[in-house]
């Protein structure tokens, strides 16, 4: 067998992920990009809100899209790209959903798909401060010189994958998975008008149906909750499932809810650093780049020295959580 996949990475118009607006494709052969392509489109119609956070991320407005296919228009094209491939992304559960909810609100079917999350892998075969694609390209050797362009990040999560392939020795990604001992997480066929719609889906279309309402600014100390249990039927494949996560600073969400969140999604939530931290999610307008100009928390200075001590531990921006989450709703 050969290294064969599709590396895909989709960037969202707001936080719903089922509001994709760009989407970029690396095909690998034989452990080789030998053919790319790239979309800008229009997300699916009642989800084609462009949120501003978003905007600052991407750079990309309504007036990039205006004129483009909306994704239910443009998936034949994505999915002939990606035919029977494997495919892989930087946190795919995230991408993966993306393919999902955005086919669940445009009344479409979906193929099913195997998929590898470079996220999972990069933790169990890099020692970084932070797992973040920035890093995670840097370590393997792949110049990323726009984060956040779609094209960019594809190609970047594909020299992601085949650096810890030949890292491993593995010629193919079965080989790769048997020998770091992990099964292969997969995404199932699915039809909206047959199957049950997916948890992202149905409260992004509960959304539209509720006022929205604006929380008052919480100045102060954040309020930490309690640290719920970890759902322990939650999906493996996750990048929090299994992880000890602690928060800090301020975030756009009420911490007890990120807590929640995290637990929901099978992490243990705790409220201080220890040596069982495997993941300090930063608010703040934290970017992984701060590491090295050191605008840090003192939680995060922690971890700095923690992982210089050898503990397995990493740094996650709170957009990178909020990726995570996507979607998922609290009890």
């Amino acid at each position: 067998m050969a290294l064969d996949f599709t590396a895909i990475d989709f960037e969202t118009a707001n936080g719903f992920r089922g509001s994709p607006c760009s989407v970029g494709l690396s095909k690998v052969r034989n452990g080789v990009v030998v053919e790319e392509a790239s979309w800008l489109m229009m997300p699916p119609e009642r989800h084609d809100r462009f949120d501003h956070h978003n905007v600052r991320i991407h750079g990309i407005t309504p007036a990039s899209v205006a004129g483009s296919p909306r994704f239910g228009e443009l998936f034949p094209e994505i999915g002939a790209f990606i035919g029977s491939d494997i495919l892989a992304a930087h946190n795919a559960a995230f991408d993966l959903g993306v393919i999902r909810s955005a086919l669940e609100v445009s009344g479409l079917p979906g193929p099913a798909y195997d998929y590898v999350c470079t996220v999972v892998l990069s933790r169990r075969c890099y020692s970084l401060v932070s797992n973040s694609l920035p890093f995670a390209a840097r370590e393997a050797g792949v110049p990323l010189v726009n984060h956040h362009d779609a094209a960019e990040d594809a190609r970047a999560c594909a020299g992601i994958l085949v650096d810890i392939a030949a890292r491993n020795g593995a010629n193919s990604i079965g080989e790769l998975y048997l020998s770091l001992g992990l099964t292969m997480p997969h995404q199932p066929a699915f039809d909206p008008g047959r199957d049950v719609l997916s948890k992202a889906t149905l409260t992004a279309l509960a959304a539209l149906d509720t006022p929205t309402t604006v929380r008052a600014y919480m100045s102060g100390w954040p309020e930490e909750g309690a640290n719920p249990a970890p759902n322990l039927d939650a999906e493996p494949g996750h990048p929090l499932f299994g992880q000890t996560v602690v928060f800090t600073g301020e975030m756009s969400m009420r911490r007890p809810e990120a807590k929640e969140l995290s637990a929901g999604l099978g992490a243990t939530p705790e409220s201080r650093v220890t040596g069982r931290t495997t993941v300090l999610v930063v608010g703040d307008g934290f970017d992984a780049g701060d590491l090295r100009s050191g605008r840090l928390t003192g939680k995060a200075r922690r971890v700095l020295e923690l992982h210089e001590k050898g503990q397995q531990i990493e740094v996650v921006s709170e957009g990178e959580f909020l990726q995570m989450v996507a979607g998922v709703s609290v009890g």
